[in-house]
């Protein structure tokens, strides 16, 4: 997925291309619709949005959605992650620098650990943090008001969230993939920004390799603008892009090389047997997170991988896609006769 790491020169490029306002925000319809008529009331009243949990894969939005909450708010934007927190002072000590209004943004809500998460609880609900103070018999606990605040929280596995944690959240949605149109949408704006002069054709090419990812798209923009530059004029088009994708290893589906590792993997190694997840991850030499999170949810979208009870099945699609036969042995049902 060309997931290396940029250099500082392209994250401050990654930077630039998000929105920065509401109406600049292409793709998701029907949540912008709702958080326009939210962050207009919110005005409205002058006071703080309701906290707001944003669901999803990887890519699609969610960071550039709590920007886009602030900025229409015309309020701080202070961002951390689940990881970070690892201790209730980390997140006692945030909460207590906050501004009336501000917006806090937590990445990966889910990996909070469950101290830092109760802390959560009365500042989110009550706008109070309890602090304990002392140890043993003589501790005694306090409770500090905070000011009211908007906790926008982001999941990459919205099952981890907690029934507490998610029941204080106003409002609750899930981002869905991109749709190829609205992505040569969001290339024809980032190629405008970035200064690369790209054809409608050539947007297309790369719009329907992005795997339905803004982030994906916008990456594999850079590369074919590299490999334009490089090889070309550096002016994309259609060929142009096709060239410089097959040089990545992004195939007419937007697979990439671990994509098809996972396929070759069942189709080849398993020979369409059920496979568990930790054995898979084991032959592609990735953790079972990244395979579950990262890879499967397009897998599954494009109808390449099935998840059963026994374990993870490929699709008679799946190799068709790699160009191989039906294997002897197969999950019953799956193939015909």
């Amino acid at each position: 997925m060309l997931s290396a790491a940029a250099d500082p020169t392209e994250r401050a490029e990654e930077t630039s291309l998000r929105p920065r306002r509401l109406d600049e925000f292409v793709g998701q319809p029907r949540l912008r619709e709702h958080l326009e008529i939210m962050l207009s009331a919110s005005r409205k009243r002058a006071q703080a949005l309701d906290h707001v949990l944003l669901a999803g894969p990887p890519g699609l939005g969610k960071t550039s959605l709590a920007g886009i909450i602030a900025a229409e708010l015309d309020v701080a934007l202070r961002v951390t992650s689940g990881p970070a927190l690892e201790r209730a002072g980390d997140l006692a000590a945030i909460l207590t620098n906050l501004d009336d209004g501000d917006v806090l943004f937590i990445d990966e809500i889910h990996r909070l650990p469950r101290t830092v998460e109760e802390v959560l609880y009365p500042a989110m609900e009550d706008f109070q943090l309890d602090i304990v103070i002392g140890k043993g018999p003589s501790a005694r606990s306090i409770r500090l008001d905070l000011p009211r605040f908007t906790l926008v929280g982001a999941t990459t596995r919205s099952g981890m969230i907690t029934g507490p944690l998610r029941d204080r959240f106003g409002f609750v949605a899930r981002l869905d993939y991109y749709e190829p149109d609205e992505l040569v949408t969001i290339l024809h704006r980032a190629s405008g920004i970035l200064g690369v002069p790209v054809t409608p054709d050539g947007s297309v090419e790369i719009a329907r390799r992005a795997r339905g990812t803004p982030r994906i798209a916008n990456r594999l923009l850079k590369r074919v603008r590299d490999y334009a530059e490089v090889r070309a004029d550096g002016r994309v088009d259609a060929e142009v892009a096709r060239a410089a994708l097959t040089l990545f290893e992004v195939d007419e589906l937007g697979l990439d090389k671990v994509d098809r590792a996972v396929l070759r993997a069942l189709c080849e190694t398993f020979r369409g047997r059920p496979v568990g997840l930790g054995t898979l991850a084991v032959a592609v030499s990735e953790e079972t997170e990244t395979v579950e999170d990262v890879y499967e949810p397009f897998l599954l979208k494009q109808g390449l991988l099935l998840r059963t009870p026994r374990g993870r099945v490929a699709t008679p699609a799946a190799f068709a896609h790699l160009g191989l036969g039906s294997p002897p042995g197969a999950a019953p049902g799956l193939f015909p006769d």
